[in-house]
């Protein structure tokens, strides 16, 4: 037998001595199996919270930057949001908003101060002001890339300082600085896809900036001036140079002359503070004519009539349909006042330019013995303000405006007229429905009258103006106010464009001035689908 050389002996238990320690490795240890080891989802998890809050602690420390924009000493910063958009803060004045982008983060705009130099400077050489727009856009695009650059600095460090807390393992601390900065470049990411340039035409104003709309223009310069917004944030924060420097003096808010301007008011349920806000806001706004939806009163009293007294010098005409707690005997009280103009079973008006036409709620709430109707009801009165406004087009004289107090019964003049009115859910909304119509719904402008002292949080007190163009009778945009409940002090203004009057948008097949029929003349215009005919109105 041939016999093994030392050195191949000695190799071949080298390699059995490794194989036997490899295998082993691949046993776990005793004591491991001791300690239960977490679900790799668990890991995970525990890894995205560390990510997250290490991102968040790193832009609350150093996640901001300071940019002079004009003559203005501002604060950027990013903030993690559910939202997204744009919050400029201008203390002590309040607050703009803007649905600029959606993404998880939020850019944040602090006006600090106005410097003194600066400002100065503009007014001892006004030609400054015409480069004024230009100069503050490369302000704030310069800022946003620092801020950018800032931020990413900032979500990998508080990332990875947290890790190495957590962990105390230097590659797992670099693996959540890098999946932090994988997070911060998605936001921006979709930041950017979602960015909507035209965000600026309907900001939400706060503070004492609700009460100057004036600040972004009036509707119908928005629709027919766009270019005057092409800089977004250049041409809020050039407007908001102008606020501070009338300081608490706010600009009045100026309509433009084409524009009728008519406040929507809704379900005010006995609150004697509704008659000082809508005053106010008459005057502030220029009102032509103010619409109220029903549900002014709470029980439909005759005692409760005395409350329905200052209607008369609120400052403009005053139209108005009964709602499921109003009375008959309230809407007779209403008929003997001036400047009120009471509509019911499709009763038309003209007032102040434009045409209403309106039907009370069929239903009475209070009066327990009344059985009522429901749903039922609510459609057959919905049929019939159709019929009647179905009868006012064919007598060419079209109504440009109908108001139901329910929206099922508003629901029903679908394709029958441009724009109908509603309430009732104490809270605001807008729709396009099938054929055409809008529907705005008012929320309650007394904040649910007394009821607000029944729950937690009383309800804000909303209301709305609508801005119609003169000539076509048509809604350009209108603005959303909400006020601060019982005991609150908060105000807010959101301003919104009608879909066909956006820039860019072609005209609307039915933004055409309406036009009279002659007496003896034949129409061919198309019938409203499931409309009833004009000879079925009751």
């Amino acid at each position: 037998m041939a016999r093994v050389p030392a050195a191949a002996q000695l190799g071949i238990r080298r390699a059995s001595g490794t194989l036997a320690r490899y295998y082993r490795s691949l046993r776990p240890h005793p004591s491991a199996e001791l300690v239960p080891q977490p679900h790799p989802w668990l890991r995970a998890l525990g890894m995205v919270a560390v990510v997250l809050l290490g991102a968040w602690l790193g832009l609350l420390i150093v996640g901001n930057v300071r940019v002079p924009v004009g003559p203005m000493n501002t604060t950027m910063t990013l903030r993690p949001s559910l939202a997204g958009g744009t919050k400029i803060n201008v203390s002590p004045l309040g607050a703009l908003e803007l649905d600029s982008h959606k993404a998880p983060v939020r850019l944040d705009v602090n006006v600090d101060q106005l410097d003194p130099d600066r400002a100065q400077a503009l007014v001892d050489h006004p030609e400054r002001i015409s480069g004024l727009q230009e100069e503050i856009a490369h302000d704030v695009e310069h800022g946003t890339v620092d801020l950018a650059v800032r931020s990413g600095v900032a979500v990998v460090a508080g990332a990875t300082a947290l890790g190495l807390a957590v962990y105390r393992r230097p590659r797992r601390a670099l693996a959540a600085g890098g999946l932090a900065l994988t997070l911060l470049a998605a936001s921006g990411a979709t930041a950017w896809a979602t960015w909507n340039p035209k965000s600026v035409l309907e900001p939400r104003f706060s503070g004492l900036l609700s009460s100057a709309p004036s600040v972004v223009g009036n509707a119908r310069s928005i629709v027919t001036e766009f270019n005057v917004y092409q800089e977004e944030l250049a041409r809020l924060v050039t407007n908001v140079t102008k606020l501070y420097d009338v300081t608490s003096t706010l600009p009045a808010y100026d309509p433009d002359p084409t524009t009728i301007r008519v406040l929507h008011v809704s379900d005010i349920h006995l609150n004697p503070a509704s008659w000082k806000i809508i005053a106010s806001l008459v005057e502030q706004y220029k009102i032509n004519v103010i619409v109220d939806s029903g549900d002014t009163m709470d029980h439909g009293t005759a005692a409760e009539n005395g409350f329905l007294d200052p209607i008369s010098d609120l400052g403009a005409p005053y139209v108005w349909v009964r709602g499921n707690h109003d009375s008959r005997a309230t809407q007779r009280y209403l008929e003997g006042l001036k400047n009120v103009h009471v509509l019911d079973d499709g009763k038309a008006v003209s007032v102040a330019g434009l045409r209403f036409a309106g039907i009370g709620d069929p239903q009475f709430t209070p009066d327990r013995s009344v059985e009522p109707g429901g749903e039922r009801a609510e459609e057959l009165a919905g049929a019939r303000l159709a019929a009647a406004l179905t009868d006012q087009k064919a007598a060419g004289t079209p109504v440009d405006i109908a108001i139901a107090h329910e929206p099922t019964a508003a629901r029903g003049t679908d394709g029958a007229v441009p724009l109908v009115l509603a309430g009732h859910l104490h809270h605001e909304g807008t729709e396009i429905m099938k054929y055409g119509t809008r529907l705005r719904i008012e929320g309650s402008t007394g904040g649910s009258g007394l009821r607000a002292v029944e729950h937690k949080y009383p309800a804000p007190i909303e209301a709305s103006v609508l801005y119609l163009d003169r000539d076509t009778r048509r809604l350009q945009a209108w603005d959303e106010i909400k006020l601060g409940g019982l005991g609150q002090t908060t105000a807010e203004v959101s301003r919104h464009l009608a879909e066909e009057n956006q820039p860019d948008t072609g005209p609307s097949p039915d933004t055409s001035p309406p036009t009279s029929t002659p007496p003896g003349s034949s129409t061919s215009t198309p019938s409203r689908p499931g409309a009833p005919p004009a000879s079925s109105a009751p």
